[in-house]
């Protein structure tokens, strides 16, 4: 594994499940999309990026919120941007969720 997220709803108690996470790389031009993908019934989602495609960089995580949520959704999206120093590494990124907030942690 080279990148694993995991999204709770933090309103619901419960794990977010079909929430479409984009994974993109800062390259010489802009943004460059890697991989895509949609968690799963626990609201996990893992061995989806490429490996030849993890490697030293900059890095953002789209989570689409507001397919998830809704029309009420404040945050329609949120977007995880983090460095990657050692691609050899696996690091995970999870989303606990709510209508009006958000947080985020490096994880292990």
């Amino acid at each position: 594994m080279t990148l694993s997220t995991h999204v709770l709803d933090t309103c619901r108690g419960e794990p977010a499940a079909d929430v479409q996470v984009t994974l993109q790389r800062l390259g010489q031009y802009g943004w460059v999309t890697v991989a895509t993908g949609i968690t799963n019934t626990d609201g996990r989602l893992a061995d989806w990026v490429p490996a030849e495609q993890w490697l030293v960089g900059r890095y953002g995580l789209r989570f689409d919120v507001a397919a998830y949520q809704g029309l009420g959704s404040f945050f329609p999206e949120v977007t995880v941007v983090f460095d990657v120093t050692d691609p050899d590494r696996h690091l995970h990124v999870p989303l606990l969720l709510s209508k009006f907030g958000y947080t985020t942690y490096r994880g292990s």
